[in-house]
């Protein structure tokens, strides 16, 4: 007996291993069009009624770079909080970041303030576990993003990767940090990391409190409405905004649509920085079109000093294509560069948690805010040709000459799951 149920637990798991890494089919090919530029009123909606939510008018939004800026904003917004905070990250480490955003929001519950932190299980593995009690036992809801639990392991590698913050559904914060000590500092050397965050205020912050609550009421089942979360809303500036997100349980690639819909309605330029590009054929192919067009497509990516050193591997396959249609890549020389940002025609940016790979686009909860404004875009392009300065260029006779060829077939095998 004892055989044979070990045989059928070891084909369990095998079961369920090969149900989390292999691909659920082939990405499907969508039929682009390129009548509508993104600066134009028929653009906005077709995002707004295609993809959803609807834009809305009358957003400030703030960008903050690397963790000398970030994180006191986001602690100051913590401090004053009133009635709720919401928070929702995938990485949540132990450590000097960690423990002052612990006692923040600990101090915040312990004043009456309603205080949610839904943290990724595997993101926040390393949480020293002290630290997750001492937030319990000042009041902090905190709950776990599918953990290890026997019915949920077919979902075990849909993470959430959703980097939310709201505080009393007035401001809202999302970006590419995580809370750990290697995002402080100022990108000064290889170990403080270089990422931006942004802080968002009008009547688009309801969209990221519906962000938060989608994955909240999936995880504790708890349903927060009434003003303390949905506060009537001022205008509060000149930009229009969108908070859109994607998941894998939806069954949709929204997010993907929405990154081909962009490119294929630039007119003029495309800026991409991104930590982790490992593009699929048809994202391939829609910036190459781009380029053919007379876009000019500059994109930063990661060099030597990158947290996953496959990824890299495999971004670098991908690049062929690209350089021979004179498409402009650039490796990030300094550090770690963490940043998820595109600006198509210096009007139009999308800024937030997804990278440009299978994970974000198939696997994991993402969140990006979505803003038409020059003045935004304006000062996303003053960051990118900062970081362009302290990148090398990758040009096509050196990238043919590239050494180790062999590793980027091994990476091809795994490339669904980066």
């Amino acid at each position: 007996m004892i055989p044979i149920l070990l045989s059928v637990v070891a084909t369990l798991l095998v079961v369920t291993l090969l149900r989390n890494l292999l691909p659920a089919g082939s990405a499907p090919t969508y039929q682009m069009s390129t009548t509508s530029t993104v600066g134009s009123p028929q653009f906005i909606r077709d995002m707004g009624n295609l993809l959803g939510p609807g834009f809305a008018g009358a957003n400030r939004v703030d960008t903050f770079t690397n963790g000398d800026e970030i994180f006191p904003a986001m602690l100051d917004a913590i401090h004053g909080a009133q009635r709720s905070i919401n928070l929702e990250t995938y990485l949540y480490w132990s450590g000097g970041i960690g423990e002052r955003f612990a006692q923040a929001l600990a101090e915040r519950a312990r004043a009456g303030v309603a205080v949610r932190l839904l943290l990724d299980w595997a993101g926040a593995f390393r949480a020293n576990r002290s630290l997750l009690r001492r937030l319990k036992q000042s009041g902090v809801h905190v709950q776990h993003y599918r953990p290890l639990r026997l019915f949920l392991l077919h979902m075990i590698n849909n993470r959430t990767h959703r980097k939310l913050l709201i505080i009393d559904g007035k401001i809202g914060f999302t970006g590419g940090v995580g809370f750990a000590d290697k995002w402080s500092g100022h990108a000064q050397d290889r170990h403080h990391w270089r990422d931006n965050h942004y802080r968002l205020e009008g009547p688009a912050v309801s969209q990221m409190q519906s962000a938060f609550l989608d994955n909240w009421i999936q995880t504790s089942g708890e349903v927060l409405h009434g003003e303390a979360y949905f506060p009537q809303l001022t205008p509060v500036g000149e930009a229009r905004a969108q908070v859109f997100k994607s998941s894998a349980r939806q069954g949709s690639e929204s997010m993907r649509l929405m990154y081909l819909m962009s490119f294929a309605a630039a007119r003029r330029s495309i800026r991409i920085e991104n930590s982790y590009f490992v593009p699929d054929d048809q994202t391939v192919r829609e910036l190459v079109r781009a380029r053919e067009r007379g876009v000019e497509v500059e994109i930063i990516v990661p060099g030597r000093f990158i947290d996953v050193p496959l990824v890299r591997i495999a971004s670098r396959s991908r690049w062929g294509p690209m350089l021979r249609a004179g498409i402009r890549i650039y490796e990030f020389q300094p550090t770690m560069l963490h940043c998820k940002v595109l600006v198509v025609d210096d009007c139009w940016a999308s800024v937030g948690s997804t990278n440009i790979d299978n994970r974000s686009f198939r696997l994991n909860d993402e969140a990006n805010l979505n803003v038409l404004d020059d003045d935004f875009a304006a000062r996303q392009n003053q960051l990118f040709e900062a970081d362009r300065a302290r990148s090398r260029e990758v040009v096509l006779h050196r990238w043919r000459a590239r050494r180790r060829v062999w590793q980027e077939s091994l990476a091809a095998l795994v490339r669904s799951q980066l």
